[in-house]
């Protein structure tokens, strides 16, 4: 403390007051991600488009809802779920009296997510919020590099939890970005689900784009994670009306015959897609 004081009694006055001005400012200034991201967010669509890396992004109304997009692929209805299928469905109890509105709520999408442009898609993220590969690369990439400067403000993100960030020069306004479990933990899963999900009212978002977060290099088996996703998406609208469009983006074959199959089920559009001869094993 006494070297201190010296060090103080020995600065002039002006030249500290200087330095503390200085530090003040520093403090006050916003960071350059910050007010990137405010002003992308505030761009008219014409303008943000001409941020996108490619012009090839796709719109909401590009999108089928899940209704149209059966009448459109008729060999959906070929698809029948198995009885481990039925034993999973077993843990929801759907409101039926919803069921023709939901099937307009959600969609399956074949395709590259961060071409989407909507109000946020869903980032499968490490726990440092480092960009990686996969899905989390793409993001990074498409995004720029402020992406990174922010999820580094943020410190990292637990498993099952999630946070959000701007989405830069992505067509998406908004990254939410999520860790998947790396031990197979289906609790864990929903919990990404579920925490990505309560970010609509806070933002007011009308649209969410989620990929099959785990399934990849995480292991986490892709019928039981779609499973977790259907049932998630098909309780959170059943009680939210302001949420226009959930989408589940399918790149891999596997995960779209999941969900072409699965969906009949969480948002059927006929009743024997989710009563029918599997349930004769009771």
């Amino acid at each position: 403390m006494e070297l201190i004081a010296v060090n103080f009694a020995r600065t002039p006055f002006s030249l500290f007051q200087k330095r503390c001005a200085s530090v003040i400012q520093k403090m006050s200034t916003p960071s350059k991600w910050t007010v990137e991201k405010n002003r992308i967010l505030s761009l008219p669509i014409e303008e943000k488009r001409k941020l996108y890396k490619s012009g090839d992004f796709v719109t909401l109304n590009q999108i089928d809802p899940w209704c149209n997009y059966v009448v459109r692929n008729k060999e959906i209805e070929t698809k029948k779920h198995n009885l481990e299928d039925l034993n999973e469905f077993r843990k929801i109890k759907l409101d039926q009296e919803k069921n023709k509105l939901l099937a307009e709520k959600v969609s399956v999408y074949r395709g590259d997510i961060t071409k989407l442009e909507i109000d946020a898609i869903v980032n499968a993220a490490n726990s440092r919020l480092k960009a990686g590969g996969g899905v989390d690369g793409a993001i990074h990439r498409a995004a720029g590099s402020l992406l990174q400067d922010e999820c580094n403000s943020i410190g990292g993100c637990p498993t099952g939890d999630a946070c959000i960030t701007g989405g830069y020069n992505l067509p998406a306004k908004y990254i939410i970005h999520t860790v998947g479990p790396q031990d197979g933990s289906a609790p864990k899963l929903l919990s990404c689900y579920e925490k990505c999900l309560s970010f609509q009212s806070q933002y007011r978002l009308k649209s969410i784009a989620f990929p099959c977060i785990s399934t990849g290099i995480y292991g986490f088996p892709n019928r039981l994670a779609a499973h977790i996703a259907l049932r998630t998406a098909r309780t959170f609208l059943e009680n939210n009306e302001e949420l226009q469009r959930i989408i589940f983006c399918t790149f891999m074959p596997i995960d779209v015959e999941i969900y072409e199959t699965l969906m009949q089920m969480y948002f059927p559009l006929h009743e024997w897609n989710y009563n029918d001869g599997a349930a004769v094993s009771e």
